[in-house]
């Protein structure tokens, strides 16, 4: 059962998760197998004690350099007297900056020992929410934006690296310096020096959590505009094209604006809430310090202090204030953290919905027979796709499923790929069923000929040897040249080097679909899944590419998914599917001696490109030159429509055209 995540607004403020969150990365920064890790935590913990201590000494020099300077405590007798003052200042003075010099070189020290812990867990968490992703099913990943899942991992992985080091190189050595002053304070002055500074602290405390908690809302709704500004960045960028073809950047520009000016207004609210924090934060530390001092003064008159111990006191309370100081910033920036890690944890707290079962063995493929048995499937209970789906794809052979838009082709195609599972039924593959199979070995023997192409912004080698990435430079060469793409790719300046650009946009339709076939030829799997796969090829490529094909699926089970009717007609057997349901099925010489849903889309088909043809013609005639060979003519449309396959609902070009006709 897939649990839903809750959305970070709607935590409480607080939240309650930053136990939870220190207790959750524990095991990142103590990780059992790494005990050069653990000792880097132990050495880390032992300087930063020797640095507090060393931070603690600095007011004692200054203390004793301004007594020596004043003659309070020198001893007896005045040569002795003498060389006291004349020594002593200079001497502790020296003691004084090698102290400051001790502290840094322990705290710089600490630093660099813990950075190989705090790293390594930000580096295990990212890779593992970045793994969970991929495992999360498709259901998931179409109910996102890909911008805004890669904006939770960034700002997630940076919210760890902010909480591991703040923890453990900010907080604790803030509490272990308080302590020390604490200590000092009680045992160098008296009770009420310690009782003010402790006031202090805690309405210094109590004041920022009041702000901090004040500013977290702000910060949220800061994020949140930033995400939304970032994934209509992306979705336009992306879509660069489809802008250009409607004229619409300044649309884009006004949508990405109105997005900017919400994170605009959340901004300049969260940096004047950051000066509200920072001013009241200073004036209570002042009042205090300025108590303290006070106290000092009186006991200077009265001959219970010295000069020295005035001093002291300014110097402790100046230094304390930068632990606190360090006490709020650290404090905000767990908050902040913690809200910005919110998402990540809900990603990794989220369950996969398709799942190996216990005991799941890998998928033995034999023959490669594909049966659906009284299979039924809804993406949504109260419309269902597939109503008791049954037939069979014989070893070596070749199905086509055709139908309407909407009849449930593609959600065909994902069941068997067990992106879904299925809700009535079962589906086998030489008798065993995809649920009782590891998804790994079932997805290893599938090769997958989509009809959208989407490539790897990378090289054209990198592209086809995704589908077997062990392949040598001469097997991803072949493949090419089976795919009927070769020729081009030597064409290209960089050869099999080329960049395709984010998405393989420098490339054409026919091009990218070329290099999706080649990565399946690559593969060399068992069995074949065709989703439309020369939807985007012109007349004469794709009778290369048909061939190519049936030269591929020689031997091979082929389920082919097809809108374009022509590339089916050799099929050993064609179902047609209409509202989920097996309609028709038979050769496509018995389909259309029946005369049904079959041969009137095939009528309808070849009615919309003979009109094509004479449009073309007269086209001819009137300019004196052909008109540009058409690379998508009706019924090459992008398969198929279910409503959860196509989030915008939109119809696809090809199903107008077919409507039109």
């Amino acid at each position: 059962m897939r649990r839903s995540a809750p959305d970070s607004r709607d935590q409480p403020a607080d939240g309650g998760r930053l136990l939870a969150t220190l207790v959750a990365l524990w095991p990142y920064i103590w990780p059992s197998d790494r005990a050069d890790l653990k000792a880097r935590v132990v050495w880390a913990l032992v300087l930063l004690l020797g640095a507090k201590l060393a931070t603690v000494l600095m007011p004692f020099t200054f203390k004793w350099a301004t007594d020596a300077l004043t003659e309070t405590g020198a001893p007896a007798g005045t040569a002795t007297t003498l060389a006291w003052v004349a020594a002593a200042p200079i001497a502790l003075t020296i003691a004084y900056g090698g102290s400051r010099i001790l502290m840094a070189l322990l705290t710089q020290a600490r630093d660099g020992l813990f950075a190989k812990v705090a790293m390594h867990a930000v580096r295990r968490l990212a890779i593992l929410t970045f793994e969970h992703m991929h495992k999360l099913s498709l259901r998931f990943h179409l109910e996102r934006k890909t911008g805004g899942l890669t904006r939770v991992l960034e700002r997630g992985r940076n919210g760890i690296e902010i909480i591991v080091r703040m923890v453990l190189l900010q907080l604790v050595p803030t509490i272990v310096e308080f302590a020390l002053i604490v200590a000092v304070l009680f045992w160098q002055f008296d009770w009420r020096y310690v009782a003010t500074v402790v006031v202090t602290v805690a309405l210094y405390m109590a004041y920022t959590y009041v702000a901090t908690e004040w500013r977290i809302g702000i910060r949220r709704k800061m994020n949140d505009s930033d995400t939304d500004a970032n994934t209509k960045a992306i979705d336009s960028l992306l879509n660069y094209e489809t802008v250009k073809y409607f004229s619409a950047e300044e649309r884009e520009a006004r949508r990405y604006d109105r997005s900017m000016a919400r994170y605009e207004e959340a901004s300049v609210k969260a940096y004047t809430s950051l000066a509200v924090l920072n001013a009241g934060q200073a004036a209570i530390f002042s009042i205090g310090l300025t108590v303290v001092m006070a106290m000092c003064v009186i006991g200077v008159r009265n001959g219970t202090h010295t000069i020295g111990d005035f001093v002291m006191i300014n110097a402790m309370m100046i230094q304390l204030y930068q632990p606190l100081n360090f006490m709020g910033m650290v404090y905000r920036e767990i908050k902040q953290a913690i809200i910005d890690i919110e998402s990540m944890f809900h990603i990794l707290e989220r369950e996969t919905e398709i799942a190996d079962a216990p005991g799941a063995a890998p998928l033995a493929v034999a023959a490669g027979t594909i049966r659906f048995e009284d299979v039924r499937f809804a993406y949504d209970p109260d419309r269902p796709i597939l109503q008791g789906l049954s037939f069979e794809v014989p070893a070596g052979k070749t199905v086509a499923i055709v139908g309407p838009s909407g009849a449930g082709k593609s959600t065909v195609s994902r069941l068997l790929y067990r992106f879904y599972d299925v809700t009535g039924g079962r589906i086998t593959i030489d008798g065993q069923d995809l649920r009782a199979v590891t998804q790994r070995s079932l997805r290893e023997s599938i090769g997958m000929v989509p009809q959208d192409t989407v490539l790897f912004n990378d090289t054209i080698r990198y592209n086809i040897r995704y589908g077997r990435w062990e392949a040598t430079d001469a097997e991803v060469e072949e493949a090419a040249r089976l795919a009927r793409i070769d020729g081009f790719i030597r064409m290209a300046p960089k050869g099999y080097d080329t960049e395709v650009g984010e998405r393989g946009l420098k490339l054409s339709g026919g091009e990218k679909q070329r290099v999706a076939i080649a990565r399946t030829i690559l593969k060399g799997p068992p069995i074949l899944l065709l989703d439309e796969a020369t939807s985007a090829l012109d007349s004469h490529t794709e009778k290369e590419i048909q061939d190519a094909l049936q030269q591929v699926s020689r031997n091979r089970t082929t389920l082919v998914i097809a809108h374009r009717l022509s590339t089916i007609v050799a099929a050993d057997e064609i179902i047609v599917l209409d509202k989920g349901r097996i309609v028709e099925r038979g050769t496509h010489a018995a389909l259309l001696a029946e005369g049904g849903l079959y041969a009137s889309m095939w009528n309808r088909q070849r009615e919309a490109e003979e009109a094509r043809e004479k449009l073309a013609q007269a086209g001819e005639t009137e300019e004196g030159a052909p008109e540009a060979p058409n690379r998508n003519p009706p019924g090459t449309g992008a398969g198929d429509d279910d409503a959860p396959d196509r989030p915008d609902g939109a119809p696809r070009p090809a199903d107008r055209a077919e409507e039109a006709a």
